[in-house]
């Protein structure tokens, strides 16, 4: 069935969660504090919307707080404050901190018994949920918004350099060969990324099961140290550093400034997160590509699974049992089939449970949309490991800006990938025991 022509979202979620009926009372507000702007901010607005049309004792008003990095901090001032929101949206990286600030979280497994609301961490995906869990499966946050790093490929770029326009490079090897052609053919950007250091070193070494940092890539513990520094690492930054020198790999930003380029046409390859095919979509006039992230082929066992990025929905101490109430049911409607589908469809994001895995399969959407179960099948092909479950550092955010500066250098010609990569991790554990002394 076509996906458009489904019935309209409110409809199906209003059936499934039918408005209370009687005499109308006050609502009680709940706060939810998020990063979304533009289009992604259009449609939490209508998730929203649709959880306060469904029912009638509750009303949830969204607010954007700026990137994830100002929405962490601005939710972690008003905590101080006294005037925390209900529940504030915090980016992957920030799940240390939130763990580690004492007093501020409301797990989510406690916030759904104390509301007696039916839940069930097995029905999410397991390397998405494993991410914000406890060692013993406990749900600390609930994940929303997860996407994982794929490979996008302009197809007329391939064809115009006589190249196989449905060309699906698996390996590093392959995709050099590519490039090299393209480069000879006159491309001025054979390939660009985003988000370097989750990409090219976080999910790099996840793919080929190598450790980022110790202890469990900090999930067993804080006193962790950066591993990232291995051979593995320095071998892919060290090729990726020969790509800029010889005009095959062009660095575009630190965040998603790549994305831009590839969607005009002036970049053939982009490795970027599988959030990025509805903008790749929408404004891309070139037919494209989306397959799984390559991996080097002489790495024993690989590839493994990716990690996620995105962001997970935090509840906040401090508030009314009646509150968390309503609280319980937007995080179960949140999570429904229905709304997961939709947004999954809507953005590239993961669904974050097998039924809304099942029931975008169910409504043909991605027998209509070739390359959109990539993400979800690259991140369930094998189980996740230690290396793979995911990364949870204390100042992690501050760590990736750390990445960022020597990566740039080894673009630019400054400094070989070793030492790069060594001065990177260095100054990273710096900043880890700074956090490690914070939390105890």
């Amino acid at each position: 069935m076509k996906f458009r022509a489904m019935i309209s979202a409110a409809a199906v979620l209003t059936a499934v969660f039918p408005a209370t009926l009687g005499t109308a009372q006050a609502q009680t507000e709940i706060q939810l504090w998020h990063a979304f702007t533009g289009r992604l901010g259009e449609l939490i607005d209508q998730q929203i919307a649709g959880f306060n049309e469904s029912q009638s004792d509750y009303k949830v008003v969204g607010s954007p707080k700026g990137n994830y990095s100002e929405t962490l901090n601005a939710g972690i001032a008003a905590f101080r404050a006294g005037e925390q929101p209900h529940i504030l949206q915090v980016f992957e990286v920030g799940t240390a901190t939130m763990m580690a600030a004492k007093g501020a979280v409301k797990p989510v497994y406690e916030v759904m018994a104390e509301s007696n609301e039916p839940f069930d961490p097995n029905a999410y995906l397991a390397p998405v949920a494993g991410y914000y869990t406890t060692a013993d499966g406990q749900m600390l946050s609930l994940p929303y918004n997860s996407s994982t790093p794929v490979l996008y490929l302009n197809k007329k770029a391939l064809e115009d350099a006589g190249l196989d326009p449905e060309a699906k490079p698996a390996t590093w090897p392959e995709v050099e060969e590519i490039l090299v052609k393209l480069k000879e053919a006159g491309s001025a950007c054979p390939l660009t990324t985003a988000w370097q250091s989750w990409i090219h070193l976080e999910n790099l070494s996840a793919y080929h099961n190598v450790p980022f940092a110790t202890q469990a890539n900090g999930f067993a513990g804080t006193d962790t140290e950066l591993v990232f520094n291995g051979d593995l690492q320095v071998k892919h930054i060290s090729k990726l550093g020969e790509w800029a020198k010889n005009g095959l790999f062009s660095y575009s930003g630190r965040r998603n400034e790549g994305g831009a380029r590839f969607r005009s046409g002036e970049c053939a390859l982009f490795t970027e997160s599988s959030a990025g095919y509805a903008g790749v979509k929408a404004e891309a006039d070139f037919p494209f590509t989306v397959t799984n992230l390559p991996y080097w082929p002489d790495q024993e066992g690989a590839p493994f699974n990716t990690i996620i990025g995105g962001a997970s929905l935090w509840v906040m101490s401090g508030h009314e049992a009646d509150e968390y109430a309503g609280v319980a049911k937007f995080l179960t409607y949140m999570s429904s089939a229905e709304v997961q589908a939709q947004w999954h469809q809507d953005t590239g994001y993961l669904p974050i449970t097998t039924a809304a895995y099942e029931l975008t399969k169910e409504q043909g959407f991605y027998d209509e949309n070739p390359g959109t179960d990539v993400a979800i099948l690259q991140m369930t092909g094998k189980a996740p490991t230690d290396n793979s479950k995911g990364i949870r550092l204390g100042n992690f955010d501050q760590i990736r800006t750390v990445i960022d500066e020597e990566l740039e250098a080894v673009w630019q010609g400054q400094k070989d990938a070793k030492a790069a990569l060594d001065e990177a991790a260095k100054r990273g554990n710096e900043l880890l025991r700074r956090f490690e002394q914070s939390a105890r």
